[in-house]
């Protein structure tokens, strides 16, 4: 029986032992590991996977694409894809630091609690940090399912590029940028966004705050509020890493790692994935709907 072997193309000099380790967990057999991959020399790589099997065999081997840099990986998984031809190609998953598999599970935890896809529900999510790796794709995904979304970063310039980015992926979602982090006395434009959300996932920098008590209470209308920072402080005050629908007044509370049982059951299903064909190419959308899956198994 053919070998899976999966190959890991880090864009950082040394690849991530925590996705090799996901990788042979998830049922990868032989696992061939590549630091500082860019997408100047990623082709002869590619090469090698597609051309030294052939049919059916084909789906045997797969690549993952990682790294700390997300714009990097993005780049390299762009240049992967260019490289295959017809039917020569193998199954490609982009997960660089999380980004995708951790947007994915946010979104899987909120839909739990809202009728995200129901346009009837008209739901409203304000995103904070939301220009950052992981902040773009919880808003892209969430605008996918339907949302109105405010991204918020702490310039409105990165606000409104993110928006940019986000519509290319998404043309017919509703974005609505704004400035400011949710400390303190929030400006006018983040108080009425707090003040409208249903859903908040704050998404910043590990050890940054950026819901504090003040401007939390602003947010009456939330239901759910997510904090993907496992690193002290909370992104938003008062909720624990640990917390998994943990009622607070009138909402539910998920910390990082409240999340974190729900991203890693998607990280392994997808590399699983990879391995079910031979043309599989798994982005964050790709990730969300495994997700979701998962959750009506």
């Amino acid at each position: 029986m053919t070998a899976k072997v999966l190959l890991q193309l880090d864009c950082d000099h040394q690849p991530s032992t925590f996705d090799a380790i996901v990788a042979v967990d998830a049922g990868a057999e032989t696992l061939l590991r590549h630091g500082g991959v860019t997408p100047d020399n990623v082709v002869p790589l590619v090469h090698g996977a597609m051309f030294t099997r052939g049919g059916a065999d084909l789906s045997s081997t797969a690549i993952f694409v990682g790294g700390s840099d997300v714009a990097a990986a993005e780049a390299v998984f762009e240049r992967v894809q260019r490289t295959f031809f017809g039917p020569v190609r193998v199954s490609l998953l982009l997960d660089p630091a999380g980004a995708n598999s951790t947007a994915s599970a946010a979104v899987v935890a909120a839909g739990r609690h809202l009728a995200l896809g129901d346009p009837r529900a008209s739901c409203r999510a304000l995103v904070l940090g939301g220009s950052g790796p992981v902040g773009q794709r919880v808003a892209r995904l969430l605008a996918g399912r339907g949302a109105t979304v405010t991204v918020a970063s702490r310039t409105l310039s990165r606000a409104e590029e993110a928006c940019r980015r986000i519509a290319t992926a998404v043309p017919t979602g509703r974005l609505e940028p704004v400035e400011g982090v949710a400390t303190g006395t929030a400006g006018t434009a983040l108080a009425a966004a707090l003040a409208a959300a249903d859903l908040i996932v704050a998404c910043g920098a590990a050890g940054a705050t950026l819901l504090d008590a003040p401007a939390r209470s602003l947010a009456r209308r939330a239901r759910v509020l997510i904090d993907l920072n496992a690193v002290p402080p909370a992104g938003i005050e008062g909720v624990a890493a640990t917390d998994k629908a943990r009622a607070w007044d009138d909402a539910v509370v998920y910390g990082a790692l409240g999340v974190g049982g729900t991203k890693m059951k998607i990280h392994r299903a997808a590399v699983r994935r990879l391995f079910q064909s031979n043309d599989a190419c798994l982005d964050a959308e790709d990730l969300l709907a495994i997700g979701e899956s998962l959750e009506t198994a």
